[in-house]
Formats: C-alpha cells, structure tokens, sequence
C-alpha cells in the first residue's frame, strides 16, 4: 500500500490506510494556507449570525429539548464550554491511544473542510495534540451514535478547555499537568465550536478503520491458513477452479479461490492424490471460497461506504454558505452502524470455518494424518483439546453477533427518538475479530502438525516457506506439552502478520504473482 508523504486535511481523499499513516507518523498530516482560509469564512459566517441575531440552532440556541431555547449574544461562548463538560458522561475501560489518535484525525479532517466553524485557534490546538501524541483519554461506553458521537467526542475535546486527561509521554495525567508540561492554556471556544466539536461520527469511524485493516489481515491470512490446511488433509483444488467462479462470479469468491489456488501452485502433495477415489471433501474445505468470499464482499462494503463517511462532514448545524445554514443529520451514525454489524457477522463466519477445519483435522479421517494430529495417543491428548478453545471462541463470536444496528432507545426528551447504537456495534466488531485471531492462530498450529505428516513431499513453494518460518517458532509436537505457549506465539505471529509479510516476501523473491482478480479492491484500504 502506497503512502502519501503529506495528507492536506480538509482537501485530500483520507482512506482507511492513509488514517492508519498519519496515526502512526508515516504521513504529515497538515493544514494548508487553502484550507485555513476556508476555515476562516466559516468562522466568519458564524460570527455573522450572532452579531445579526439570527436564531440557529446550536449557535445561540439550547441543544436538543432545549433548542428553542435562545441564548443571549453574550452568554454564547459560556454555552459551547459547558456542553464540552455536561456531555462528558462516558464510562467503562478507555478506548486504546491508537483509537483516539484516530478520532483525533478523523475530526481535523472533517472540520477543516470549512462547513463547520470552527476557529484556526482551536483545530492547530487539536493538531499539536496529534503532533504531540497528547491523546485525550476517552471512555468506551456512552455513545449511542447519533447526534453523533456525544460522549466520547466530548472527553476528547475536554483538553482543549483546560480539563480531563491525556496519554502523554508514557503516563496518563491531568490536562492540567499537560498545560504545565508545555506552558499551553485553556482555549475559549467561540460560537457553536463546541457543538462542531462533539456532534460528528469519529468514534464509530475509528472503529471502523481499524475494522477494516484488522479483518482485512484477518482474511488473507485465513486463505494462507486454509491452503495450508488444504494441503495437510490432502483436499482436492477442483473446487477453487477458475472455471467453476466464472460460474458464480461473486468478486471475494474469484479472489479467494485464485489466491489459494497460487499458494498450491506446483505443489507434490497435489498431484499425489489427485487420481483418489475421495469424491468431495467437507464443506469448510470445498467451501472456503464462497465462505471466505462472503466475508471478504462485507469488508469491502465496509470499506466504501466507510471512505465516504472519512470524506463527509458530520457535525450539525453545517455553514452552507452566508445565506444558508442547515440543521440535519449528518451526524446520525447509520450508514456505518449497519456496515460494521455485517462486518462482525462476517469476521465471526470466518472463525466458524476456521473452527470447522481445525475439529476436521483431529478426526483422522485423512490418509496419513494420525487421529489428534499425534501418533502415540492414549498416554498423549494431542491436538484434542485446543479445539475446544476455538469451540468457545467461535460461540463468543456468536454471541456478540446480534447486530447493535437493530436497536434504538430514544434520547433527549424523545428530540433524538431514532439513534443507531453505532459505537456498540465498532466495539463489538473489534471483539469479535481479536477472538477469530485466536483461532486463526490455533488453526496455524494445527495446520502445520497436519502439513508435516505430508513430508517428504512437498507444497507450493509458498506454503512450504511459511511452514519452514512456523517450525523456527513452534516445534513439531511427538507429545503433549503446555500447548498454551505454542497459541500465544501463534497469536504474535497472526496479530503482527508475520505470515502476511513472508508471503509477500517468497512471492517477490520467486518472482511469483498472485493468480486472483479484484486484486485492487481487496488487498488495498
């Protein structure tokens, strides 16, 4: 993935990856003078309509049951810091630094668009914030997603004011600490930027971007995997035929297939069997292209409609021009709600599958593949009962699958009577991808001993690489042992995608390429 050297927010295209390299420090996210000026007439126009003494909601007005409320000209700046603090009502664990740097991010480049009003005092005090690495601590638990982000948008702006905590240099301290730090002080908030401020989605969106990269790394390691595992029960590739996709050409069912079919291609343990009399194998062999493809068609429907949301303001009211100002909805968490919901239920699936291969394996069913994946069983359990992990971290999966997106209990005296439950349904999705991790990793392990029991013959020469790379982390295992030091370095090896890099890795360095179409679409965010 090609990396921008600079990202001009409120101008350039974000994506998820782009997010992800700013957050990280790989991209200079900057204000240009464009933009500032653009900024600048916003401000104006919301200066402007206090000054004539227009009534607009959020400007000189309450927020929700009290928008008919007027708020006088001079008591407007007192409105925008007290929102900040009433609307701090977050609870539960802190969302991690990484989530809100990201929010951080996603908010500068949503108000430096100019429909916002902000001032260029407040959005440079939020860009020295992610310069820094000053990250506002935030609760996980408060939003209800629609009139954005309410809860969590405001602990992550209370700093700016001179109040709340921060991550900073390794410790969490006051922001009053901060401020004695840096020698910065409080900012007084002008009309209606409290409200831009926390009236927006980045809470959801957040979560979606590292949805999109952490299920992403999730599915191409589940195809490795798959093929790996393919090749350890001696399973047939007809199935993966281009042939039988162009049949069905659903776009993650054509990818999947071609990628698995280049991570066989020249394989001996293929053509050792491929006169058997097996007619068909199980499903979560034959199957894994169109399982695999669904889940891969989900992520893809998250990552577009999750590009368009990084690119839209989402705050309310939105300064159209000098003689419009609109109070909408911009802020109403839906569009990604539902997105992540289908996202979770597609990462659990790919689980499942994983789960359904790894029992496979234990059952001996395969020529040559011991019953437990170990010869001397009886005395030893053998791979017995790490399936029994990946059993309950699938039906975890299950339960969390319930889509957050279905539900709404109405807020703010019945004003917000439809909300979308959007920041459970990030949440949950991220749950739900750090358990498929684990399986994924035990499914390694697994797939490994099966594959070994296929020597002296050998695979693709991708697959054997990666088996080769395994054994210098984890050991063939004759006998039991305390298997849970084996899946946690599985783990690492999933979560730091090592097998992703050698993949990519042996792939250049044998001048190989992958033999799947939609190449572009999957395989970039």
């Amino acid at each position: 993935m090609q990396l921008p050297e600079t990202f001009h927010f409120g101008e350039d295209h974000l994506t998820a990856g782009i997010a992800i390299g700013i957050s990280k420090g790989k991209v200079k996210g900057v204000l240009s003078d464009f933009c500032l000026e653009k900024i600048k007439i916003s401000q104006g126009r919301v200066q402007n309509i206090v000054d004539k003494g227009e009534t607009v909601y959020g400007i000189n007005t309450g927020f929700g049951p009290l928008c008919n409320t007027k708020i006088s000209k001079e008591d407007t700046k007192i409105l925008q810091s007290n929102i900040l603090q009433s609307h701090s009502v977050g609870v539960g664990k802190p969302i991690s630094e990484r989530l809100s740097k990201l929010m951080l991010i996603l908010k500068i480049h949503a108000l430096a668009k100019g429909y916002s009003g902000i001032a260029e005092t407040t959005i440079q005090r939020m860009l020295w914030h992610m310069e820094q690495d000053a990250i506002p601590v935030v609760p996980s638990q408060g939003s209800v997603g629609a009139s954005g982000d309410l809860a969590p948008l405001s602990h992550l702006f209370l700093p700016l004011i001179g109040l709340g905590k921060v991550n900073y240099q390794g410790k969490t301290i006051s922001t009053e600490q901060l401020f004695k730090k840096t020698s910065l002080k409080p900012l007084e908030l002008g009309p209606k930027e409290g409200l831009a401020l926390i009236n927006g989605t980045q809470f959801i969106a957040a979560h979606a971007v590292l949805v999109v990269q952490k299920l992403q790394h999730c599915l191409r390691q589940a195809d490795i995997v798959g093929a790996m595992m393919l090749e350890g029960l001696q399973g047939s590739i007809k199935p993966f035929f281009e042939e039988l996709h162009a049949l069905r050409p659903f776009k993650g069912n054509q990818h999947v297939a071609g990628r698995i079919r280049t991570l066989v291609q020249g394989s001996e343990i293929l053509e050792d069997h491929i006169d058997c009399e097996r007619v068909q194998d199980p499903y979560s062999l034959r199957c894994m292209p169109q399982v695999h493809g669904a889940s891969r068609n989900a992520w893809l429907h998250l990552k577009e409609l999750l590009e368009v949301e990084l690119n839209s303001v989402t705050d309310n009211p939105v300064i159209i021009n000098d003689d419009l100002t609109i109070s909408g909805g911009n802020f109403h968490g839906q569009p990604l709600a539902m997105a992540l919901d289908y996202a979770a239920l597609a990462a659990s699936e790919l689980g499942n599958i994983s789960d359904r291969r790894i029992y496979l394996a234990l059952e001996g069913n395969s020529p040559g593949v011991p019953k437990l994946l170990m010869e001397d069983t009886g005395i030893n359990s053998g791979y017995m009962i790490l399936q029994y992990t990946t059993a309950a971290l699938a039906s975890e999966n299950k339960s969390l699958c319930f889509p957050a997106s279905a539900d709404s209990i109405p807020t703010s005296l019945g004003q917000e009577d439809h909300v979308s439950m959007g920041s459970i349904s990030g949440r949950k999705a991220l749950q739900i991808i750090e358990n498929v991790e684990k399986i994924l990793a035990i499914e390694l392990l697994t797939a490994s001993q099966a594959f070994e029991f296929r020597k002296p013959l050998k695979s693709g020469v991708v697959l054997d690489e990666i088996h080769k790379f395994i054994r210098t982390k984890v050991p063939f295992a004759e006998s039991d042992r305390v298997f849970a030091d084996d899946i946690e370095k599985g783990i690492d090896m999933i979560q730091q995608g090592e097998i992703i890099g050698l993949v990519e890795k042996t792939m250049k360095d044998k001048n190989l390429q992958w033999n799947a179409p939609h190449l572009e679409e999957f395989e970039t965010y």
